[in-house]
């Protein structure tokens, strides 16, 4: 599994099918993209998918005509399986006001290759409510927003992480050059943490095998 990330809150998780029916991925493999961004300043880059996941309908997670190829359109909650891949979307909040002021918001939890990953799109919830953490279940990967103004902030992150419990964070949604959206930096969320500054990485490479142990959180910075 390799994930690579291109600024705000859009991914590119490659993964290797346990069950590859031939349908959506190309040699066993599925290229699953989450939230493609339009009119925030960053540059999409070109991607292809199988498998495409929008979190809610605004302009930097919805732009769908970005994406290559002609993916499996998930934008909503349910269950769903394709090519091996199980994706399940859960109900949730883009503000902390039960959606009155943002409308709502689509957590995806996706599991392939033995891994759980879950990515909270835009969470402004200050907590999850009993019945999403009972549906998110197990995390090892966790993309979180942690730039405030649209989303939590690195003072709800922390404590969103400690209801989850993962083993690899990795943070989105925070201010970059170029951003034409307002948003707090890295360096908030990693003191927040307890943490110094963490050197980024071009991707991220996931065995099973090599994920840290249960009851330990490592951060994982990633270059857009």
């Amino acid at each position: 599994m390799k994930i690579t990330w291109s600024g705000q809150s859009c991914f590119q998780i490659l993964v290797s099918n346990s069950n590859f029916d031939g349908k959506q991925s190309r040699d066993g493999q599925s290229n699953i993209v989450i939230d493609p961004f339009s009119e925030i300043g960053l540059k999409m880059p070109n991607l292809g998918a199988d498998i495409l996941l929008v979190s809610h309908n605004h302009t930097d997670h919805n732009n769908i005509g970005a994406v290559s190829g002609n993916p499996f359109l998930i934008d909503g909650p349910g269950e769903y399986e394709v090519s091996g891949v199980f994706i399940q979307g859960i109900n949730s909040f883009h503000d902390d006001k039960n959606g009155s002021d943002r409308g709502l918001n689509t957590i995806y939890v996706i599991e392939a290759e033995g891994v759980r990953i879950c990515h909270l799109g835009d969470l402004g919830q200050k907590e999850l409510k009993e019945e999403q953490f009972e549906k998110i279940g197990h995390v090892d990967i966790l993309m979180i927003p942690v730039g405030g103004v649209y989303t939590i902030s690195s003072l709800e992150a922390p404590k969103i992480i400690g209801q989850i419990d993962p083993k690899l964070v990795i943070p989105m949604h925070y201010e970059l050059p170029k951003l034409n959206i307002k948003l707090d930096g890295i360096e908030k969320f990693l003191k927040a943490m307890g943490k110094g500054p963490i050197e980024p990485q071009d991707k991220l490479t996931v065995k099973i095998s090599a994920l840290p142990k249960e009851g330990q959180t490592e951060i994982v910075v990633l270059k857009p």
